[in-house]
Parts: structure tokens; C-alpha cells; sequence
């Protein structure tokens, strides 16, 4: 035991001290891991817009979207008609195609940028990175200032229809840009940004995705209530006979007291029950027991005619086949 002592002393007096630890590199670039933030954030959303009920829902509020607004340009609450649930589904396409095509490019696009843009910071310094990181932060800060801005403005500015597209769409890409960066700091060891903020910014991105979608849906229902008041020879023509005389204030609508005249064929008793007959209508909608008639022509003063079945009598005429077969 006093021999070994001795010898351990001696090396240490000769000098013979641990291994000194390597010194840290010098400052090189930060690999960077190629499944970051924004796989993690898309697939958190796909997996909420994956269930066939969230679909089927989002379908029937945009299509309940577009048809308010295109009866309300007739004078009509969709809501008295009592239309289905599938039949505002079956609208809701021709409205939502042009939102989701932009949507999936721009989804394509991101990701493609976001992997090109991960792998050449990860070729970076660090102080490159922050720079990147800080010009993405402060544009989406300002597009979420601008949104804000525009929200307030709004009420104010009432004619101002281009603002109800570009204040969700302001707020949906800043919050998408601020939450791109939020994420990729916390993916390169940054600064220590808290989750749920992250998760707050994607939710407004959400929401302002789904408040632009349904402006556009709202447009597309008022463009095509236009485009059919331009041309209503395409609904189906209607004769009305009623007991009661009706005022429609509208000169392309004529009507003939019946009992004045010879009957016509198949007429002979409809003037025992029905006093009056109006011509120059079209079958706008049907639906809760009432029929929805608007004159051939749509003018500014014209109006939409409301009158429940049992009360009159309607013969439709529809449209002939502009290009029938031939034999």
C-alpha cells in the first residue's frame, strides 16, 4: 500500500495531469432537421379536415353562403324556402372551386419553398438566419397590422367591397408568415418562442383562410343572381290562375279576368274558381309549400311574387330544346 501511494505521488509531481477537454469548434453553420414546424403544422390541419362530417359541413355552410346571397338579390330569405341539407351541399361547388385550386397551389407552392429555404439556412451562419428569420417575423406583422387596420376600417367604409376580401386575406398570410417564423425558430434552437402562440397564429390563419373563402362565396351568389336576371328565359315560364286579384307592379306581367271571354279548351270551369289569370312569370324556386315567381324581365323595381299552392293554379311551360335530334 505505501509503495503504490508512492508511485501515485510521484506522478503527480511529475506533472502527469488529466487529459485536458477539447475545445468547441469555432462558429459554423447549423444543421437543420428536415422534418420541422411546417409538415408538423399542415398535417395537424389535414387531420382536422380529414373526417367526412368537418367536410360535409364546411360544404354545406359555403353552398348555404352562396345561395343566401343569391335569393337575397331576388328579394328571398333562403331560409323560408326550406331547402335540404343536400341540396345547399350540391351549390356549394361551383362556389368553392376557384378557392380551393388557389388554396392547393399555394399549399404546393409553400412547400416547395419551405424546404428549398430550410436546406439553404441550413448552409447558413447564424446570424444569416436570424436575418431571414426577422424579414419573414416583421412582413407578417405587418400584413397582421394592415388586417387589422382594414377590420376597424370596415364599418366605416361600407362601399369599400374589396376590403371584405383583403382584410382576411391580410390577416391569414400574416399570421401564416409570423407562425413560419415562430416555428423555425424554435426548430433551430432560438430563441425559446412558447407553442401556443404558434398554435394561436395558426388558428388565425385558419380563420382568415375560411372568412376569405366564404366572401368569395357570397360574390359568386350575387354574380350569379346577375347573371340569371340578365336572362330569365332560362327558368321555366308560368301561368298562374287565382282567386284574388294580385298587383304585381311590374308591366311585363299581364293578366286576363277570366269569365270575359269564350273559355279556352280544358278552361271551362276554371272560372268558377279562379278569377283571374297572370302571364309574363318565371319559376324562380319552389319550396315550404309556396311558389317563388319572378316577372321575364328583372328590373330595378321589380319584385319577386310569393303564393302558396293552394290557392292558385300553375301550368308551367319549359324550355323548348334549342338544338333538338333529328329523325
Amino acid at each position: 500500500m505505501a509503495r503504490r501511494s508512492r508511485t501515485v505521488q510521484s506522478r503527480t509531481a511529475a506533472g502527469d495531469a488529466p487529459e485536458a477537454e477539447p475545445s468547441p469548434p469555432p462558429d459554423e453553420p447549423s444543421t437543420v432537421e428536415p422534418g420541422l414546424g411546417f409538415e408538423k403544422w399542415m398535417g395537424f390541419l389535414s387531420s382536422f379536415v380529414a373526417p367526412l362530417t368537418l367536410v360535409t359541413a364546411l360544404l354545406f355552410y359555403f353552398g348555404y353562403v352562396s345561395t343566401r346571397e343569391f335569393f337575397r338579390y331576388f328579394g328571398v330569405d333562403v331560409d323560408i324556402i326550406g331547402l335540404s341539407t343536400q341540396e345547399f351541399v350540391m351549390r356549394s361547388p361551383g362556389a368553392l372551386f376557384i378557392p380551393v385550386m388557389v388554396l392547393m397551389l399555394l399549399a404546393a407552392g409553400a412547400i416547395v419553398g419551405h424546404r428549398v429555404l430550410r436546406r439553404r439556412l441550413g448552409e447558413r451562419p447564424r446570424t444569416t438566419q436570424r436575418r431571414v428569420i426577422a424579414a419573414i417575423a416583421w412582413t407578417g406583422i405587418g400584413f397582421l397590422l394592415a388586417g387589422l387596420v382594414s377590420a376597424f376600417l370596415l364599418p366605416v367604409l361600407g362601399d369599400w367591397v374589396w376590403g371584405q376580401l383583403l382584410t382576411p386575406l391580410f390577416l391569414a398570410l400574416g399570421a401564416g408568415l409570423t407562425a413560419y417564423a415562430a416555428s423555425t425558430v424554435r426548430a433551430l434552437g432560438g430563441a425559446n418562442v412558447s407553442r401556443a402562440v404558434v398554435v394561436l397564429l395558426v388558428l388565425v390563419m385558419v380563420a382568415g383562410t375560411f372568412w376569405s373563402t366564404a366572401t368569395v362565396a357570397q360574390w359568386w351568389g350575387l354574380g350569379q343572381a346577375r347573371s340569371l336576371a340578365s336572362d330569365l328565359s332560362t327558368l321555366p315560364a308560368v301561368v298562374l290562375d287565382t282567386t284574388e286579384r294580385l298587383y304585381p307592379g311590374n308591366d311585363d306581367i299581364s293578366f286576363q279576368q277570366l269569365g270575359d271571354g269564350p273559355p279556352a279548351e280544358g278552361d271551362a270551369g276554371a272560372a268558377a274558381t279562379f278569377g283571374y289569370r297572370y302571364f309574363g312569370l318565371r319559376l324562380l324556386a319552389q319550396g315550404g309549400g309556396r311558389l317563388y315567381l319572378v316577372p321575364d324581365a328583372w328590373s330595378p323595381d321589380a319584385s319577386t311574387i310569393v303564393v302558396p299552392y293552394d290557392d292558385v293554379r300553375v301550368r308551367f311551360r319549359f324550355i323548348p330544346d334549342a338544338d333538338p335530334p333529328t329523325s
